[in-house]
């Protein structure tokens, strides 16, 4: 499981980073979100990935930090995905308003030689 994790949270850093230097716009944009994506599971699984195991102790009882999932980086994650998603948006208005005042979608706003 761990190595599955590792390995998704890898191709999504990757992906993301080489899309971030790509010369079109939605491209950035894209590689923006997927590294978003990759950097919202390392959060998570610094959680612990605890299989069927409540995130909150019941009160009263005997409490061992192995047998429950940390709740933070939930409540972390949750207000990451409400932000990178208001930020995608944001960024699609502005890529939608630079295209129509120069023309082209590179992120230099010129188009290359040929």
């Amino acid at each position: 499981m761990e190595l599955i994790l590792s390995l998704g949270i890898g191709i999504l850093a990757g992906s993301g980073v080489w899309l971030l230097l790509r010369p079109r716009t939605y491209q950035v944009i894209i590689g923006l979100g997927l590294l978003s994506y990759a950097v919202n599971l390392f959060i998570f699984s610094v959680g612990r990935l605890v299989m069927n195991n409540p995130p909150v102790t019941q009160a009263g009882a005997q409490v061992d930090s192995a047998t429950f999932a940390d709740p933070v980086p939930q409540a972390l994650i949750l207000t990451a995905i409400v932000i990178g998603f208001a930020t995608t948006a944001l960024f699609l208005v502005i890529l939608l308003a630079a295209r129509g005042l120069t023309g082209t979608d590179h992120v230099d706003g010129k188009e290359p030689d040929r």
